[in-house]
């Protein structure tokens, strides 16, 4: 049976990983593009775990072959159509043990010859947040600015010419506001942030610097490692402005406008203004705000929290870093990003086509 050690795993452009836990575990984290195909549902899962407990491991063993035998002709067809598609599939459990195993001896069984790694998902997690400091090397660039700005699409711009970019928000799937998860689905946890930040570092490789938006140690569920966070400190900052249209124009196209007209839209903007109104102190303010809500003039809300909520926040942020900072004006994405180029450039830094060559 061909074993794989975690670095070894990592290393393997080609392989598939396969995870044979529950779906709940799945979920719960797991490497990133990985295929679960479970040898148990939750609830065989559960049942078997009841059966160790009260009759111990021998009635538990039992128990899983009874459970396992009729799917084994399917199981191995999905893990066959990995291996037909071009990909090495690699079989892991939480740590490593009987089922992982127990498959990889099904599959040698029936002709396949499919490794496992070694420790499993505790030890590719134990791994990942043991490498991820060492791989924060370079230098990062960070992007502050007000709600609206542009950060997120500025990232994106540099994205598709290549520069090296960690966007936070995407790996916590979560905008790091009250209002981060509309339209977002369930924020990721703590070990879903950790294995896509993983990913994405190792993708970046041996890059000099890196380019992230300025986001608080929390975003969502997850929290962001020290040594990240001390990166974005002794980073070189860049100040992102735009003009209050533009702002409020952006907020409202991608918050407001994919969700206005969901029966649960309303009801969660009440949901999220009531989490914060004890910090907008301008009671006018405020009676304001729940008027256009009840109103529906999502522009009005957007515009009183930047007023009273969101810019006064961010600015006392912003003031919170020490040394120099560069100004960008982002009324145009394109030509904010442009300037961020140069901003790369006079600091030293190489192109993407440099880094790439």
């Amino acid at each position: 049976m061909k074993e794989l050690s975690v670095d070894e795993f990592i290393k393997k452009n080609d392989a598939v990983a396969v995870d044979v836990r529950s779906p709940i575990e799945f979920a719960e984290g797991s490497i990133p593009k990985a295929r679960n195909i479970p040898l148990f549902t939750n609830g065989e899962r559960e049942e078997i775990g009841t059966i160790y407990k009260k009759e111990g491991p021998a009635a538990a063993k039992w128990r899983a072959m009874e459970v396992v035998a009729p799917k084994i002709p399917a199981l191995l067809s999905e893990i066959r159509k990995v291996k037909e598609s071009g990909k090495e599939p690699v079989l892991y459990c939480w740590r490593g043990g009987s089922r992982s195993q127990s498959m990889a001896a099904f599959a040698a069984l029936s002709g396949l010859e499919v490794p496992r790694i070694v420790g499993g998902y505790r030890a590719y997690r134990e791994r990942i947040l043991e490498k991820i400091p060492q791989m924060l090397h370079g230098k990062a660039i960070v992007l502050h600015g007000m709600t609206g700005v542009g950060k997120t699409q500025i990232l994106d711009k540099l994205k598709e010419k290549g520069y090296p970019i960690l966007d936070l928000e995407k790996f916590a799937n979560h905008r790091g506001s009250v209002f981060g998860s509309f339209g977002q689905g369930d924020a990721h946890n703590q070990k879903t942030f950790d294995a896509l930040l993983f990913e994405e570092l190792s993708q970046i490789g041996t890059s000099d610097y890196f380019i992230m938006e300025a986001e608080s140690k929390r975003i969502g569920r997850a929290t962001q490692p020290d040594a990240l966070l001390t990166a974005k400190e002794e980073g070189i900052h860049i100040s992102v402005d735009a003009s209050m249209e533009k702002r409020t124009r952006r907020i409202y196209e991608e918050y407001i406008l994919p969700y206005k007209d969901q029966p649960w839209f309303k009801d969660k903007v009440w949901e999220s203004i009531h989490k914060i109104e004890k910090k907008i102190k301008n009671k006018e303010s405020l009676q304001s705000l729940y008027h256009a809500i009840e109103a529906e003039n999502y522009e009005k809300v957007i515009n009183v929290l930047f007023v009273d909520y969101y810019d006064p926040r961010y600015s006392h942020k912003e003031n919170s870093y020490e040394g120099e900072f560069f100004y960008v004006n982002a009324d145009s994405i394109a030509d904010a990003a442009a300037e961020i180029e140069k901003i790369i450039e006079n600091a030293g830094f190489a192109a993407p086509a440099t880094l790439n060559s």
